[in-house]
């Protein structure tokens, strides 16, 4: 169908001309007036300009705006994705500031738990010395009332020892040893260190 309808273009252009020519070739002995309107040069000029009008518009402006069309579409097509990509593109730089705000809110948080942690375990470590150190305090003063008392007991026995000894001298004459020791012994419970102290 196309290739008829071109067919029929191309004749008609070219036979228009030539028909064009026919009245001019019997007038040709007649000088030319070309302001003198020449009716079927028109005709023909009007019938090729409608077929071919209707040829173009039926074969040629249907392809040509399709394409034209197409073409903006594609320029549409092309100019929406370039804003959804910006858009993304703006999206996820968006995402990706809020996790790095996040990752610097928690890595401060980590840091202040560590902090924390750390207070924590220097307090305990405090608190466990002193508490050694309220323990060892407590056993000193345990081992020094304890090594007093012997020293006292010792002391005592001693103090006991010399007075038999200082009253068998003074008597002249030893009495028996366990009654001497017994004697002592019960008047050095009955003296206590203040009334040493007021006898000085």
């Amino acid at each position: 169908m196309r290739t008829l309808l071109r067919s029929l273009t191309m004749l008609a252009v070219t036979a228009a001309p030539a028909l064009a020519q026919e009245p001019a070739t019997a007038a040709a002995h007649a000088p030319a007036d070309l302001l003198s309107p020449n009716y079927g040069l028109m005709a023909w000029t009007l019938i090729i300009f409608v077929i071919l009008a209707i040829v173009l518009a039926k074969f040629a402006f249907g392809p040509i705006t399709r394409s034209v069309e197409a073409r903006e579409q594609a320029l549409d097509d092309a100019m929406n994705a370039a804003k959804h990509d910006r858009e993304e593109a703006a999206r996820l730089l968006a995402e990706h500031r809020a996790a790095l705000e996040a990752s610097r809110g928690e890595a401060q948080k980590i840091i202040a738990d560590a902090r924390e942690a750390g207070e924590r375990v220097r307090t305990e470590i405090l608190e466990h010395a002193h508490a050694e150190q309220a323990h060892l305090l407590d056993r000193a003063r345990q081992e020094i009332a304890s090594e007093k008392i012997k020293a006292i007991a010792e002391l005592r026995q001693e103090a006991v020892e010399l007075a038999i000894a200082g009253a068998s001298r003074v008597i002249e004459k030893n009495l028996d040893q366990p009654t001497n020791r017994q004697i002592v012994e019960k008047f050095l419970s009955t003296v206590t260190p203040a009334s040493v102290t007021s006898s000085r």
